[in-house]
């Protein structure tokens, strides 16, 4: 098994570019899916939110799956690198290898 890429690299370029951690993971169909619904409900609530609202509130819809997408690159990076050095550490002296 390959190592994978750290995984506070994959944080990083998922906080810069929405779906951009799903590809870092080798996902680039589920981050094509996180930025289409990240542009489709910070569209919508550009235009259904109340001209008084901050920039902030008129693309929550977007910035709430941003965050999403954040989360979910971050913990499959973990997890990946979490199971390669799992599966790459030595083994102990007297132990049975699996």
């Amino acid at each position: 098994m390959a190592r994978p890429l750290p995984p506070l690299l994959v944080l990083a370029v998922a906080i810069l570019l929405p779906g951009g951690g799903q590809v870092m993971n080798r996902q680039p169909l589920r981050g094509m899916v996180f930025l289409f619904f990240a542009v489709l409900l910070g569209g919508f609530t550009l235009k259904t939110a109340a001209p008084d609202v901050s920039i902030i509130g008129k693309l929550a819809g977007g910035l709430f799956v941003h965050a999403m997408a954040i989360f979910d690159a971050y913990r499959i990076a973990r997890i990946r690198h979490e199971v390669w050095a799992y599966g790459n550490r030595a083994a102990k002296p007297g132990e049975r290898p699996d």
